[in-house]
């Protein structure tokens, strides 16, 4: 998208494009360590942010749908879940593995993490994932769709929001409630001593409006061992959803049905984090949508073969060329 934005711009300046609008491309660092580091985003607003006020921002996110390569949605990302990760500790005496304890600090940790494991969050509907899913059960199988819908009815089946239902897919799951998962794991220091340390990361994705020390006390309780020490990591950013503006949707449903027609346009929340939180909170709306189009059964964000389709990077660079155009206006 980077890529696409940069090459656009290039090619404005060479038609003599003159937009009533001006158009600011930002590219910063650090989104990926959620600018831990105040040296990305928060650095360009607190100073220089005059280059980059701006009434809205296009920004990553959004992707336009596909199933069996036919397009099913564009999806346009208006919030997102809150990032949050905690490290998980156990400390012991530790000594030598030929006279273990039943005491272990690994057992501790491991044990406290397999009650993780079994535990969901209880579900919650905001506005952007109730659109979202309306407009989702209307593309599903039958099974599905009734359930969603008895979800957003507020009186869901038990089974329908079970494991081995609509739960079971985990990008409904991530739209349904807050999640928790172990992703990075650590214990011992020798082969023949026992484990003095054990750590565990937990990454969190919290719904917005969640209350954050509600999270961090639901997984001291479930992790029900007084021994495992619970630590968040980091300061939370928080930010409201960016309002569903007529006049950018509307542009967004103009251009999509020149190059997706019948694709339904679908307000998302995102599970993941961007940098679009700290835009949202100094005042810019902000809107995740890319015109990049991926399989919705095979994400592949973040893996060791992360990739997009050739076809859907052209594509995606001329509906930007043409949807930034639509919404700046001019000659």
């Amino acid at each position: 998208m980077a890529a696409a934005f940069v090459a656009n711009l290039i090619r404005y300046k060479q038609e003599g494009y003159r937009p009533e609008r001006d158009i600011i491309v930002a590219l910063e660092t650090d989104e990926e360590i959620l600018d831990r580091d105040a040296l990305g985003i928060q650095w360009l607003l607190k100073h220089h942010r005059p280059l980059i006020d701006a009434e809205f921002a296009l920004n990553e996110g959004g992707p336009v749908g596909l199933k069996n390569g036919k397009p099913i949605r564009n999806s346009v990302q208006t919030s997102e879940k809150v990032s949050l990760t905690y490290q998980l500790e156990v400390k012991n005496r530790g000594g030598h593995s030929s006279q273990p304890r039943r005491d272990n600090a690994i057992y501790h940790l491991a044990e406290g993490l397999a009650r993780l494991a079994k535990f969901s969050f209880p579900s919650k509907i905001n506005e952007t994932t109730r659109a979202y899913f309306e407009r989702t059960a209307e593309l599903e199988g039958e099974q599905t769709a009734a359930d969603i819908r008895a979800v957003l009815s507020g009186r869901p089946d038990p089974a329908a929001l079970s494991l081995t239902r609509l739960s079971a897919n985990p990008a409904y799951n991530a739209q349904l409630r807050t999640t928790c998962v172990a992703t990075l794991l650590e214990g011992g220091h020798a082969y023949n001593a026992l484990p003095q340390v054990a750590r565990a990361t937990v990454n969190c994705r919290i719904m917005p409006g969640e209350p954050v020390d509600e999270v961090k006390a639901t997984l001291v309780r479930v992790l029900d061992d007084p021994q495992i020490s619970v630590t968040q990591l980091a300061e939370p950013v928080l930010s409201a959803p960016s309002a569903l503006h007529e006049e950018i949707m509307g542009a967004i449903a103009k251009v999509s049905a020149q190059f997706w027609p019948g694709a339904p346009i679908i307000p998302i929340m995102s599970a993941g984090a961007t940098d679009g939180s700290y835009l949202r909170n100094a005042g810019i709306p902000t809107y995740g949508h890319s015109g990049l189009a991926g399989d919705v059964d095979d994400v592949r964000v973040h893996g060791r073969d992360e990739r997009v389709l050739v076809k859907s990077f052209f594509d995606g660079q001329e509906y930007l060329y043409r949807l930034v155009k639509t919404l700046t206006g001019g000659k």
